[in-house]
């Protein structure tokens, strides 16, 4: 670049292009994607990148795009190109008449990719932990090292509660199906290693959180996805990690709950004994 520290202002972000990445600062104006918030900023490695593009956009503005390198951002990865188009963290809309301004960043920038095609391992930072979010049918959290499920009552379905609440530690999984939760059956799978891949539904998964109206937002569900999957990425399988002793107050309620379950017949007398008696076993 001409100058390492040269900053391109645009509506939701601020590029700098520096010697060996350019550094995406996004504001948090009321009018800016969630998603951009909750990502704060990124570092983009050059070597990350393929290509640079600047086209004409809506109602007067130019966008000039980076298009990273396929297996480089954990991030695009789980989203498997379910973005919305405005919510595209490699897009900087501007103003038309700093088309010029755009078109000589991107004219100093395409000289220096020199890397192409599949990257081997991630280059730009993943979300950092711990971080949770709620589904419809349970809450996700990831420490890091481990992702738990806690099923809700109101929303789980039978299969989940006799499955119990999940943990797993990010040895036991091969990867993360994300499925956006602005499209029909938004969910978050977990795809462990010595399984074969589900075909259950995922409200039936008790290795999968629903996504439904206001639960599982594209903000907290994308990077809480992209975290994992570059967790999966660097591990190696170590044995699962045994889960905590439960609050008795939670088992009551569970047990209860169960009993419901139990006496409108969706749980057999035996399944009823068994998972009864896994419950009391945590206390």
């Amino acid at each position: 670049m001409s100058r390492m520290g040269d900053v391109l202002a645009g509506f939701h972000a601020a590029w700098e292009f520096e010697s060996d990445s350019v550094l995406i600062r996004y504001e948090r104006g009321i009018r800016t994607p969630k998603l951009f918030h909750a990502l704060g900023e990124r570092r983009v490695p050059l070597e990350a990148i393929a290509g640079v593009t600047l086209t004409r956009g809506k109602r007067g503005t130019v966008v000039l795009r980076v298009e990273p390198r396929p297996g480089a951002d954990p991030l695009m990865e789980a989203a498997a190109g379910q973005l919305k188009e405005s919510g595209d963290p490699y897009r900087l809309v501007l103003p038309a008449e700093r088309e010029v301004l755009a078109e000589y960043y991107a004219d100093e920038l395409r000289p220096l990719l020199t890397e192409s095609g599949p990257a081997d391992r991630f280059l730009v930072k993943a979300p950092e932990g711990p971080l949770s979010f709620k589904a419809y049918d349970g809450k996700a959290t990831f420490d890091g090292r481990t992702v738990n499920f806690r099923w809700f009552w109101t929303g789980a379905s039978s299969a989940k509660w006799k499955a119990g609440d999940q943990s797993f530690s990010v040895g036991e999984l091969n990867g993360v199906e994300w499925r956006s939760p602005e499209v029909f059956e938004g969910h978050l799978r977990l795809l462990r290693r010595d399984a074969e891949a589900s075909a259950a539904q995922a409200d039936q998964d008790p290795a999968a959180v629903v996504f439904g109206l206001g639960y599982g937002p594209v903000h907290e569900s994308l990077p809480f996805a992209a975290a994992v999957l570059a967790a999966v990425r660097t591990s190696s399988p170590v044995a699962a990690v045994p889960a905590p002793r439960r609050d008795p107050a939670d088992i009551a309620e569970r047990i209860r709950h169960l009993g419901e379950l139990h006496q409108a017949g969706l749980v057999t007398d035996e399944e009823f004994s068994v998972k009864k008696a896994e419950l009391l076993a945590e206390l």
